[in-house]
């Protein structure tokens, strides 16, 4: 198979692939118009006997919060103090600056607080951010990190892990430009686990509750064996056991983990769904994931002076279309 030219580098622990004629600071971003994957190498051992085995992929620490900087209040400061305690690489699950996401708020709010982790940061849009411009600001604050300008979808290889970001503010079912895309985007992915993130969560117990025009998304990503859907929205911290892209608990399934306690005020509990298996409205905090190949380890980390954590481990799923 015929792949686009690439430029790799390596810059902080991250493996770098860019495609030709798209930024890529810190990982590999695909573009949406074509994503391409990396050829493997030919081994160099005339005797395969005597080849040596694939290097080991190191563990990667993926790191963050959704609904954050509030101008003039809020905890994103306190939230930012943790991320300043752990390394790695940081996300984001939309809402990243209150009331709106303007340039001015941009720089004031985000950047006092979670801007000092930018350079390490991979973006997801939110409705507070794409209701400025459609989400013009956005795209200029994060730059090449938030993938092609006026989009905002795109892929990065983390370690052994293929991470998507989507835009829960545009059309997403099949036939439209992010869903066909996301298609091929999981169809050239060799990568041994997926994680995707976006902003309004298909599944939740909170005030803003379930939001099902990310169904198609799910389904498709679970056809691939996706493992793990991250979301904000939801000012609280709510996580889901696996499940089908119709709410079906099974073990082949995606785990949904709402984390919109980046910094913002916290919502109310209107209705438990069945397969929530961790929910609390009283605590700001990050999730911090430690991604291995073949399996992944979740905690969330509470601000100073708060108490509620949440942690556990699980292995990654076979893709169900294979």
């Amino acid at each position: 198979m015929k792949h686009r030219p690439a430029i790799v580098a390596v810059l902080a622990g991250l493996t770098i692939v860019a495609v030709a004629l798209v930024g890529c600071p810190k990982g590999r971003v695909e573009s949406p118009a074509s994503p391409t994957a990396v050829e493997p190498k030919a081994s160099a051992a005339a005797n395969p006997l005597s080849a040596p085995g694939p290097a080991p992929v190191p563990d990667e620490v993926f790191v963050g919060a959704g609904d954050i900087a509030q101008c003039g209040g809020g905890q994103s400061e306190a939230t930012a103090i943790l991320l300043d305690g752990i390394p790695g690489t940081v996300f984001t699950v939309g809402d990243n600056v209150y009331p709106k996401g303007t340039a001015e708020n941009y720089a004031r709010c985000y950047g006092s607080t979670w801007g000092r982790h930018k350079n390490r940061t991979y973006p997801t849009i939110g409705n507070h951010d794409w209701q400025e411009a459609s989400g013009g600001p956005y795209f200029a604050y994060f730059g090449a990190s938030a993938g092609p300008a006026g989009l905002g979808y795109y892929s990065v290889d983390l370690g052994a892990w293929h991470i998507i970001s989507l835009n829960s503010q545009i059309a997403a079912g099949p036939g439209s430009a992010q869903y066909e895309w996301l298609k091929a985007d999981l169809a050239v992915s060799t990568a041994s686990c997926t994680l995707a993130m976006w902003h309004h969560p298909l599944f939740s117990s909170g005030t803003n509750g379930s939001q099902p025009h990310m169904r198609d998304v799910w389904r498709l990503l679970y056809t691939h064996g996706a493992d793990v859907v991250l979301n904000g929205h939801e000012h609280v911290y709510e996580r889901f056991g696996p499940q089908d892209a119709d709410g079906r608990a099974t073990p082949t399934g995606i785990r949904e983990f709402i984390v919109g306690t980046g910094g913002y005020s916290l919502y109310d509990l209107v209705r438990r769904q069945v397969n929530s298996e961790a929910w609390d409205n009283r605590t700001w905090g990050v999730l911090r994931l430690t991604l291995k190949t073949g399996s992944y380890d979740w905690e969330f980390v509470p601000i100073i002076g708060q108490s509620f954590r949440d942690s556990g481990s699980a292995r990654c799923v076979v893709p169900h279309g294979s």
